[in-house]
């Protein structure tokens, strides 16, 4: 069998991150790229697992309409998760943490407007390699153009070296070093190793740890000097910024006492590059202390690279055996600080050791000399385990725990030496932390895997000392400060950090005599978050309603402790309708506008433009039919009832529609017999009607027509144009010289205006070129400071002008458009020609069907042109600003518009027009006829957010959108067809839609709270815990949920006393795995009840399960199965037990105002021997596996399981699934079983097993057109298809399953579900499988069936995709996915489609599309067609 497997859902959460100048526009003298918004501050750079991301933060003023609610909004859309910690207050409306901040007074004295900062997406990779670290270095280069370059580490050994490029708008491929050939890495035990990336602060060099403690060192050339001088020396020129990179071999070239390397890093303020490293000599664990204990040393060593000397100028040994963490301070105190389980360390450069415990196990599990701890700290019993920690300036650093918790710990400094550790309370709760990484100018970054990533401000603020406040101890006080009267709920300031940590001034002696009368406090507040959702344990597929409509939802549970909960996906876009509106119509167009009674201002019509931000509501919607011929269109306005009433009905079909003269009349476009521009009065009264003739021969039927207040343009059917511009002093309309442009015969294929409001548009003139006349208009005149107008117009021969209005002199022309190239700009040719053929040019595949641009974005829109050709293939296009050129236009251009287009999005629609003439012509053919196209649209769903976007009509409906943190996003609109579109807010809504779908027009709007900055728009339900296990009952439409938490775990002996408690406040019991079973409705995500096992008793799985009973007419319902672990500690066996609940019906509580309520009830209890690892069911029968068994169950009586069969398999089963009377087994060691039962003698056979050992996370069948395969999965994310055929003679009779194929996902998943997938050509009885998969990184793959013919093509096409094209990084996608295998001469990699490698095809140019598919023999639209067949999500 072959299958594609596809990323979905790419991973979610940040684990590596970096803060740099990467971009120009972050540079404080930018140039033209600054956004129009705010200044760019910095980037931040964030990946995980293969996923690569480029976020901008900016400074913007803080939003001063409706701020209260603009800012509630902006948190609503993070994740909420905990109460707040004790001293933490609600944060101010600009974001900056206290009142006070907001206004602080500058140099001046002058008050500093109040600002926020933002995160906002540029650039999105997915890639081939899995990161490892990631660092900001600066190379020779740096010194010309100020930025920084990007150091990225791979899983397999690599680094690579990349740059920002304004030319391509994207990052570039320096240079990428690999060390996977280095001997280090041949040893069986490298795949277990985790590569780290560290950076020396000065740049001099990189350092990748590799197993065998042994650093890969990358040096980098500083200054031009030293490149002269290698050039001298090796007589060639080097353009590359780093020199030859060697293997440092630390046991063998530095210290022999080097060994088992836990961390190291670079240390500053040294001459030459001098690293500091942790490791283990003797390696020891917790059983083990009474004979190995201190084992951890640290050396500081310095790299002479010029000289390859290594001398070690500090080694300090008999650290704790638990440190996993060090971080270089500052030059000013110097030296290191060291993390370990229960103490923190600090080691200077003459080894003198300064030791803080947080509990009372240091002296148990350590010799090393602990200070007198004085009563409070004696009570603190923290874990530092999985914490980060980071320096926010000389002498303090912040530790943030493994549940967020932020805790202050000062150096307190004695003349120049520490003296001691000092930690204050907690200050904060913020995420749960990955990475932790500072921004010099005063920013932290907290990056996370199971949640929100956050950046915090971190402000020195002076503040005077109160009287009351002088006598205070020498830690770091908690300062709360004062409240805002933002009225937050408790949980909205999760990550808002509030009270601060104080320096007391004179080394923290302050008394009541010489105190100093202000201190520096370091606040922290939140800027902004960047949305995740974390790893996804469990998922299953429910049933959701929007509105009346029932779609399919996947219920995911996501994240951990409290930033769990369940995040909701679904394929469309989420809408409802609110109202059917049969009564107007709109088959053919609906047009919703805004228009109101102009006012007379001395004897002219002339109105004040409205303020775009507080537009008017909309007062008429224009709505037109095909039927009755020759068409029929409505004017319609709203009555004070809420009813439609159509006010007029005019014979003919509106071909377009807007408001005109400033809102005050009504633009109509008309065709019966003959096209007709109409000026309408807002009542719909005629003004002026212009016949489209040509000496009194009517013209060709206008095929599209674009308005834009005072132009409009009409394109006919013959590829003719017509341009009309309004004069508002006389209220009408006339037709426009066109005489710039060319002959009047031209033709053109499509055309559009265009308005700019974001100021990007800026036109460079030449001085050279004679000045035309100057028309203006009193229109012209009043747009002028506000925005500017464009005229974009398609020629046929796919040359793509942009004219300036109202003047019409060219400012961009490209031919590169029509063949979708990655990068558009100005050719400065000047205007092409495109006289009429003859015979009459054909329509061709590759022509410009529709072409607009329109602002996409949320808080605030970029232009973006947006273009669909006739083939189906629609790409988006971000224009970005560019510097003025260098050389002088040519005499033949004015002007030339200063900006450049950049590809952001390609996809590839499966498109069907009717071909033949006659077919076009035909009446019935303009009943069915489809339009096609890009309305742009700006809604606003809740108060204070708007979305800008584009809807694409026709019959493959979409949204187009861009939000900040997640860019431009395709979403399906869930309809067959939508036939018409507008936003219409008539009914008061500023979010409500117009559509004609295949049900008719009707008002819709989105759903509430749905979150649009994923690949699939997704509702989060942050639960403040996480949940191991969901299941939907498909009978009661309820979840049931495994919620897990951690509880204090004790060991008792027979006569039931306990073994062991803690003896003192500091020590605390030792924590187990615990849950509880909840039942959860959808609606509102009430717990309706629950159930609480054993408090050491934890859920392995649930499973919704049809067994007999004797309570239904079929004899057969859906009960819940749940199999649990009861843990006795490590010197007892575990044990476990099979639950079987049913979910009944009871009497709702009157005073809850719900009308159904459930309840689950217990009707079977059976004990194990061992744990219950997993459960099915299978033809009625209830399989759980035991321990190392297999049971076959059936349920009698509704009270008791009755085992029927039984089978000894291997040693821990982690999955079971069963299709009719066949079960997969996989298992933790013997890999994967096929199994057959039968009833008659009841019994199960073994079909056939793998004879390799592999450790499977999930197992599943997976079958097509009559095939069958098994698909595993093991704990190093490789995917397998197995074969069962018995016929072969490899697998013994079926004894032994056959590998077919192994791909490399990379990250395991331990969730999967089986969905039917119906192909659109044909229509088998048995539908395809498609498998979903959730995976432990967060994101989302399927694994779909492809057919033989269009798999062959799409292997060789990628195939040819890993050779031809330049992949970000430099990565090789093949190896990616490549296993090794030991028991085959070659890897078994035919069989599975890589779909992130497939999806670049659609990316690629036309020209480079055609070259790929020539040489392989098939043709770019075949290849399309079978990707478009074949990708989606469910």
């Amino acid at each position: 069998m072959q299958a594609l497997r596809q990323e979905i859902l790419p991973p979610s959460g940040v684990e590596f991150a970096a803060c740099l100048k990467f971009t120009p526009s972050t540079l404080s003298d930018s140039g033209p790229s600054t956004s129009q918004s705010g200044r760019a501050l910095f980037n931040v750079v964030v990946a995980r697992s293969s996923l690569l991301r480029i976020f901008e933060v900016r400074e913007e003023p803080a939003p001063i309409s409706v701020q209260k609610e603009d800012e509630r909004d902006r948190r609503a859309s993070v994740r909420k998760g905990t109460e707040a910690v004790e001293g933490e207050v609600e944060m101010d409306a600009s974001g900056e943490g206290f009142v006070n901040m907001g206004t602080s007074t500058g140099q001046n004295g002058m008050a500093q407007p109040a600002t926020v900062n933002k995160f906002y997406l540029i650039r999105e990779h997915r890639l081939h390699g899995t990161v490892t670290g990631m660092e900001a270095v600066r190379t020779v280069h740096s010194l010309e153009d100020e930025l920084d370059r990007l150091l990225v580490s791979f899983k397999d050994a690599k680094i690579a070296l990349l740059e920002w490029s304004d030319a391509i708008h994207d990052v570039l491929t320096v240079s990428i070093h690999t060390y996977e050939r280095a001997p280090q890495l041949m040893a069986l035990d490298s795949a277990l190793f985790r590569t780290e990336l560290r950076v020396d602060p000065l740049s001099r060099c990189a350092a990748l740890s590799l197993p065998k403690d042994s650093l890969a060192i990358l040096p980098f050339y500083q200054s031009q000097a030293e490149l002269d001088l290698i050039e001298q020396e090796t007589s060639q020129a080097r353009d590359v910024p780093y020199s030859p990179s060697f293997v440092l071999d630390l046991a063998n070239d530095v210290d022999k006492r080097i060994r088992n390397v836990i961390d190291f890093t670079f240390l500053p303020g040294f001459n030459n590059p001098t690293v500091a490293v942790l490791c283990q000599y003797q390696q020891t664990w917790t059983g083990r202390l009474k004979e190995y204990k201190d084992t951890v040393g640290l050396y500081i060593f310095t790299l002479d690279l010029v000289t390859n000397n290594y001398p070690v100028i500090t080694a300090v040994e008999g650290l704790p055996y638990d440190c996993f963490s060090l971080t270089p301070c500052s030059t000013a105190t110097g030296g290191v600080v060291i993390l370990a389980g229960n103490s923190i360390v600090f080691v200077d450069q003459s080894s003198r050791r300064v030791i803080l415990p947080v509990n009372g196990w240091l002296p148990r599990t350590s010799d090393v000399p602990a200070p007198a701890l004085t009563s409070q700290e004696q009570q603190r019993d923290l874990q530092l385990e999985g914490s980060r920690f980071t320096f926010v300036d000389d002498k303090t650093f912040f530790v943030i725990l493994k549940d967020g918790t932020v805790l202050p710990v000062e150096l307190v400094l004695d003349g120049k030496t520490v003296s001691r550790l000092s930690m204050s309370d907690a200050i904060a709760r913020t995420t749960i932390p990955a990475v932790v990484k500072r921004m010099e100018n005063e920013h932290l970054f907290i990056g996370s895997i199971v949640g929100p990533s956050v950046l915090l401000k971190t402000a020195h603020v002076e503040e005077e000392i109160k009287d009351e406040d002088v006598e205070m101890s020498a830690s770091p006080a908690t300062v709360v400060a004062p409240t805002d009267a933002m009225d937050l709920d408790d949980d909205e300031d999760l990550y808002g950090p509030s009270s601060t940590t104080e320096q007391p001034s004179m080394n923290g002696t302050t008394n009541g005599v010489d105190s100093v009368k202000k201190r520096t406090v370091v606040r922290l507040s939140l800027c902004d978050a960047i949305p995740a959702y974390g790893p996804i344990s469990d998922m299953a597929f429910g049933v959701a309603r929007n509105g009346d409509r029932a779609v399919p939802e996947l219920i995911a549970a996501t994240g951990s402790g409290e930033m769990g909960g369940f995040h909701l996906f679904q394929r469309d876009m989420p809408t409802r309708s609110k109202r059917k509106l049969h009564a107007i119509g709109g088959g053919r167009g609906m047009w919703s506008l805004a228009v109101r009674q102009p006012m007379k201002v001395s004897g002219g019509t002339f109105e004040r433009p409205a303020n775009p931000y507080h537009a008017e509501k909309d007062s008429v919607i224009i709505s037109t039919d095909a039927n009755p011929a020759p068409g029929l269109s409505r004017i319609a306005t709203r009555t004070a009832h809420s009813d439609i009433t159509i006010t007029t009905r005019i014979p003919g079909t509106t071909l377009g529609a807007g408001s005109f003269f400033q809102g005050t009349a009504i633009l109509h476009i008309l065709f019966n017999v003959t096209n007709v521009i109409r000026v309408l009065e807002p009542d719909g009264s005629e003004r002026q009607s212009i016949k489209d003739m040509d000496n009194n021969k009517p013209r060709p039927k206008i095929k599209s027509c674009s308005i834009c207040d005072a132009f409009v343009l009409i394109i006919r059917e013959d590829d003719t144009i017509g341009l009309f511009i309004g004069e508002i002093e006389k209220g009408k309309i006339r037709r426009k010289d066109m005489s710039p442009m060319g002959d009047k015969t031209s033709r053109y294929i499509a055309g559009c205006f265009y308005t700019d409001t974001s100021g990007l548009f800026q036109t460079f003139l030449n001085e050279q070129a004679p000045a035309e006349n100057v028309t203006s208009t009193l229109q012209g005149a009043m747009n002028a400071g506000s925005k500017s107008q464009w005229l974009v117009l398609v020629r046929p021969q796919g040359v793509v002008e942009i004219w300036t209005l109202p003047k019409l002199t060219l400012a961009f022309s490209t031919t590169l458009l029509a063949t979708l190239d990655p990068v558009l700009t100005d050719s400065l040719d000047p205007p092409a020609l495109s006289l009429p053929q003859d015979p009459p040019r054909k329509p061709q595949e590759l022509d410009i069907d529709q072409i607009t641009i329109a602002p996409l974005g949320e808080s605030c829109p970029r232009p973006h042109l947006i273009v669909l050709l006739r083939s189906g293939q629609l790409a988006i296009y971000e224009a970005v600003a560019t510097a003025p050129p260098a050389e002088p236009l040519p005499s033949t251009r004015s002007s030339t518009l200063l900006v450049k287009f950049v590809k952001v999005m390609s996809k590839a629609f499966d498109i069907h027009w009717q071909h033949t003439e006659e077919e076009q012509k035909s009446v019935l053919a303009e009943q069915k006829r489809i339009s096609r196209l890009l309305l742009p649209f700006v809604t606003s769903p809740t108060p204070g957010q708007t979305f800008s976007g584009v809807f694409f009509t026709g019959d493959r409906p979409c949204w187009i959108l861009s939000t900040d943190k997640g860019g431009v996003k395709l979403f399906p609109s869930g309809h067959n067809v939508v036939q018409a579109f507008t936003t219409s807010s008539l009914w008061e809504s500023r979010g409500d839609f117009l559509l004609y779908s295949e049900e008719g027009p009707s008002l819709v709007e989105w759903m509430p709270d749905t979150q649009l900055d994923g690949h699939l728009p997704a509702r989060s339900v942050p639960r403040s815990k996480s949940y191991s296990n969901v299941v939907y009952d498909a009978s009661t439409s309820l979840i049931v949920a495994a919620s897990s938490f951690q509880n204090r775990f004790a060991s008792y002996d027979e006569d039931g006393n306990i073994v062991w408690e803690p003896d003192s406040p500091n020590i605390s019991f030792p924590r187990c795995e615990c849950s509880t079973l909840e039942l959860i409705t959808p609606d509102g995500w009430i717990t309706m009840d629950g159930y609480e096992f054993a408090a050491n008793e934890f859920v392995n799985c649930i499973a919704s399960v049809p067994l007999e009973t004797m309570s239904t007419e079929s004899g057969m319902k859906d009960f819940i199965a749940v199999g649990t672990t009861i843990n006795r500690g490590e010197d007892l066996a575990v044990k476990g037990a099979v639950y079987i609940f049913e979910i009944v019906e009871v009497v709702p509580d009157p005073s809850s105002k719900v009308k159904r309520w459930w309840r689950l009830k217990l009707l079977c209890r059976d004990d194990a021997k061992g744990p219950v690892s997993f459960l099915c069911g299978m033809n009625g029968y209830l399989v759980s596996s035991m321990g190392q068994k297999i049971f076959v169950r059936a349920f009698d009586l509704d009270e008791r399981l009755v085992g029927v069969a039984f089978l000894d398999v291997g040693v821990y089963v982690t999955s079971l699934r069963a299709v009719k009377n066949l079960l997969v087994i996989g298992d933790a060691v013997k890999s994967v079983w096929f199994v057959a039962f039968q009833e008659d003698p009841y019994k199960l056979v073994i079909l056939g097993k793998d004879p390799h050992y592999c450790c499977i996370t999930r197992a599943d069948l997976f079958f097509a057109d009559g095939h069958l395969s098994i698909v595993t999965c093991d704990e190093e994310g490789i995917v397998r298809l197995h074969a069962y055929d018995p016929r072969d003679p490899e697998s013994k009779s079926g004894q032994h399953l056959l590998r077919r194929t192994e791909f490399h996902g990379q990250t395991e998943y331990r969730s999967s579900l089986l969905i039917a997938r119906r192909p659109k050509t044909g229509d088998p009885e048995i539908p395809q499988a498609r498998l979903v998969c959730g995976s432990v990184d967060g994101s989302l793959s399927t694994l779909t069936y492809v057919d033989e013919a269009a798999f062959k093509r799409l292997h060789l096409l990628q195939g040819q995709l890993i050779r031809t094209v330049q992949h970000v990084a430099a990565l090789n996608p093949k190896a990616f996915r490549m296993v090794r295998n030991e028991y085959v001469s070659r890897p078994l990699s035919k069989g599975i489609l890589d779909g992130n490698l497939l999806a670049t095809f659609e990316d690629l140019p036309i020209g480079r599309q055609n070259e790929v598919t020539r040489q392989i023999g098939t043709d770019r639209a075949t290849v399309l067609k079978d990707w478009a067949s074949l990708v989606g999500a469910w």
